[in-house]
This record gives structure tokens, C-alpha cells and sequence, in this order.
């Protein structure tokens, strides 16, 4: 693997890792850290192998396209149109979720240093430099991501070498919930926190001259790195704390003031560490946005801009307080779009000849893993309806 396709995977694992992976140790202590554990494998396998469906599929029509196409070339202009919604709406929601967080960062961060920005104005600077960025093009995000990316883990193992020195073994057997419907609930979180399948096309195209087994790898890769730093903090801090006080927490902000009581200097850490995972997620997702409509609309990068940008900053500025709502409303979308739409496409492609091309690439598994992707897609609709 280079380091152009080892970039991309920094880019799939940045577009995971997210201010969501703060919420998991909330969610999952009281079940124990086995069940948490086993749960937290089926939604990474399921949705790896989603994400694997969408990559055959866009190397078969043609590699690197937008969704746009790939939809229109294996759903037909009925499933094209369907798919673009699902694809906007679930894109400006996570859009909106990260502006509205970066902006109350960036407030926090310049009020520090004795500037006073309002919550808009944080949210239009954030949004305008950030943007710029991604309309720079993929090699430029796969750059400055690199960066970002190895800061934020730089910044996890800091945190996790800090929080060793006072774990206690005895709060990784706790549960104080044995209910298997509330651990199911939990699902939807989690599956959040892996959502990176919008970047693939988008790689696909940046890595032209990589072959089917580079592009498999680079997915692998990117999709396994999340998943370990998801456990190795969900371990951490079990450990620090018990699943009593876990429990009563419903939001990060109350997570990272426990941990500063016992911990010095873990508030400025986790701070920083939050930040860059808005970051990074923002980056992925608003290249996979911009690409989408380069596809659509196939107009110049300016007007590509605007069209990407202003309406999840419109929609930030009047859902100002909103940030868990608008990432709620994107849970439901994303099995739609990241399970079932992926799982039609290669249905189509593989019954038929016309959109294939020479290529042989096709996951592993068949009608088999096909079928399991099917249940896990109703898995996850039923865990958030239950």
C-alpha cells in the first residue's frame, strides 16, 4: 500500500472517528464489556461489508463516479432519484451536526484568548475555511488530513496513558443492565460511528491507478482503525470509571468534567482531541458532498461551493442547539443509504451485463453475506424503532 492509498484510509477512519466515539463508553458500560464488545464487532462487519458493496459497485460502472451515477447506471433514474435524496439528506444533516459543534469550539476556543465571536459568526468563519479546503480537491484533504489524523491518535494515547495509571480491573465485569433490548437500542450509536461509506467513490477516483485488491485493502484498513480506537477507549474508560456513573451521564460534556476531576489536564486533551474529530469527519463528509454534486450538477468549483455549503450552514444557524437531534435524524437515512442502497445496486449489477464492465472485482461472500446484509440492514431499522 503507498502512502496515496494509506492517506485514503486515514480519510475513511477521520470520516468515522467523530465527537460520536465520546458517547460510546456511555452507552455500552452498563451491559458489561463483553456484550459491548460483541455488539460493537457485528455493526463493524456488517457495515464494512456494506461499504465493500458500494466500492464493487463503483468500480464496475466505471470507478470513482459519483453516487449520482452509479445510482443511475444501476437503480435506473427512479432509484437515482431516490438515492440523491437519501444521499442530501443524510450528508447536510451530518453537515449541519458538525458545524454547529466546530462553531461551538471555535467560540470556546477564541473566547480563551480574549476574542469575542458570536455562535454565527464561528459557524460562518469554520464553515468558509473549512470549505475552501475541500473544494481544494481530495489530494489536498488526503494532505492535511494525514496531519490531523495523526495528531488526533497522537492525542488518544496521551489521553489513554494518562487514564491506565488509575483503572480498575473490577469495573470491566460490571453490568448493571442485563436487558438484550436495550443493548440492541445502543445499535444505532454505534453504527453511526463507523458511517465513512459516503467517501468511497471519492477515493476510488483519487486512487485511478490502484488495483481491486489495493482498493479492498485501503477500505479494510480505514474501517479497522475506528474500530480500535472505539475499544481501546471504551476499555479506558470503564476502567476509570464504574458503570453506575456512566450510566447517569447524558452528554460528553459531563463524561469529560468526570474525567478532569481525577485526571489534570484531561478537559484541554479530550477538548482538542473533539475538535479534531469534527474536523476530520466534516472534511470526508463535505468531499463526499462536493463530489456528489460536481457529479450532478457538473458545474464549476465556485458554483460547486456554494451549492455544497450554504445549506448546511443555513440549516446550522437556525438549529443552533440542536447538534444530537440533527445526528438522531441521520441515523435512520444512513441504513438506507449505506446498507440497502449498496445491497440493490450489486443485486442489479450482478444479475446483469449491460453496466458491468471487464472488471472481475466482487466481495467475497455471495447470495450468502448478501442475505446477511439484508437482516443486518433490518437489524439496525428495527434497533431504532423497538
Amino acid at each position: 500500500m503507498n502512502t496515496k492509498l494509506l492517506g485514503s484510509s486515514l480519510i475513511i477512519a477521520g470520516t468515522a472517528l467523530g465527537a460520536g466515539m465520546l458517547a460510546i463508553p456511555m452507552v455500552l458500560a452498563q451491559f458489561g464489556l463483553l456484550s459491548g464488545s460483541l455488539l460493537m464487532l457485528l455493526i463493524w462487519s456488517g457495515t464494512t461489508y456494506a461499504a465493500l458493496l458500494l466500492l464493487e459497485a463503483s468500480i464496475k460502472v466505471g470507478g470513482g463516479l459519483g453516487m449520482n451515477t452509479i445510482a443511475r447506471k444501476t437503480l435506473g433514474k427512479g432509484g437515482q432519484v431516490v438515492t440523491n435524496g437519501l444521499l442530501y439528506a443524510l450528508l447536510v444533516c451530518l453537515l449541519m451536526a458538525y458545524i454547529i459543534g466546530a462553531g461551538d469550539l471555535l467560540q470556546k476556543l477564541t473566547t480563551g484568548f480574549g476574542f469575542e465571536l458570536s455562535m454565527l459568526h464561528s459557524q460562518i468563519i469554520f464553515t468558509v475555511l473549512a470549505g475552501c479546503i475541500v473544494a481544494a480537491g481530495t489530494g489536498v484533504v488526503d494532505k492535511l488530513n494525514r496531519i490531523l489524523f495523526l495528531i488526533m491518535i497522537a492525542v488518544l494515547i496521551i489521553t489513554l496513558c494518562a487514564l491506565i495509571p488509575g483503572m480498575s480491573f473490577n469495573h470491566f465485569f460490571e453490568a448493571t443492565n442485563n436487558s438484550n433490548i436495550d443493548l440492541i437500542k445502543t445499535s444505532a450509536v454505534l453504527f453511526t460511528s463507523f458511517g465513512f461509506f459516503p467517501v468511497i467513490p471519492s477515493l476510488v477516483s483519487y486512487n485511478d491507478k490502484a488495483s481491486h485488491k489495493q482498493l479492498r485493502n485501503m477500505v479494510l484498513l480505514g474501517s479497522l482503525i475506528p474500530l480500535g480506537c472505539y475499544l481501546l477507549w471504551l476499555y479506558a474508560v470503564v476502567g476509570s470509571l464504574s458503570a453506575e456513573q456512566l450510566v447517569k451521564f447524558d452528554n460528553v460534556s459531563i463524561l469529560i468534567d468526570a474525567l478532569s476531576t481525577r485526571f489534570a489536564g484531561i478537559h484541554i486533551i479530550l477538548s482538542v482531541f473533539t475538535g479534531l474529530a469534527l474536523l476530520t469527519s466534516f472534511l470526508g463528509v463535505a468531499m463526499s458532498l462536493f463530489d456528489q454534486n460536481v457529479d450532478l450538477f457538473r458545474q464549476n468549483r465556485v458554483v460547486t461551493y456554494v451549492l455544497t455549503f450554504i445549506l448546511p450552514l443555513l440549516g446550522a444557524i437556525f438549529a443552533a442547539n440542536q447538534f444530537l437531534s440533527v445526528l438522531s435524524y441521520a441515523g435512520l437515512i444512513l441504513v438506507f443509504i449505506a446498507v440497502f442502497i449498496p445491497m440493490l445496486m450489486i443485486h442489479n449489477i450482478r444479475k446483469s451485463t449491460q453496466t458491468v464492465s471487464s472488471s472481475g472485482y466482487q466481495v467475497a461472500g455471495g447470495s450468502f453475506a448478501m442475505l446477511m446484509s439484508l437482516l443486518f440492514g433490518c437489524f439496525l431499522i428495527g434497533a431504532q424503532l423497538i
